[in-house]
């Protein structure tokens, strides 16, 4: 279980209810309920805190073992050829659920036309730095 939380947090209700994927002192690994990918994965602390910077340094260190520890985990039976790593922090950043989270997702090749950029895309107009003179 997660750690103090409001009534309603759907990533303390997921690990509450055992729907975690992996788990260290600090942290637990959820699927996400909306999967870009098959393997996309949340990683996210015990202690309910929106802010992913204000974490502890334990905390903070929990979490980003955990990401690669997941990685691990998933990469032999996801067949990725690739990985994007992203973090939505706070609301201007995308951010909806108020949970610190981290999300891990397996890509592959093909899997979009063009995949460069990556995670440059969230401000389209400014993503596709290599067409320009």
């Amino acid at each position: 279980m997660l750690g103090a939380r409001p009534a309603t947090c759907p990533f303390c209700e997921r690990a509450a209810a055992g729907a975690v994927f992996a788990a260290n002192a600090t942290a637990v690994a959820l699927p996400d309920a909306y999967p870009l990918a098959a393997g996309h994965t949340l990683v996210c602390p015990r202690r309910h805190v929106s802010d992913l910077f204000a974490l502890d340094e334990d905390e903070w260190s929990g979490v980003w073992s955990l990401v690669r520890d997941v990685q691990r985990r998933l990469v032999g039976g996801v067949d990725a050829d690739g990985w994007n790593v992203g973090v939505n922090a706070g609301p201007a950043a995308g951010q909806t659920v108020e949970h610190a989270h981290v999300h891990l997702i397996p890509r592959r090749a093909g899997d979009v036309v063009d995949p460069r950029g990556g995670v440059r895309w969230v401000l389209p107009d400014r993503a596709d730095y290599w067409s320009r003179s």
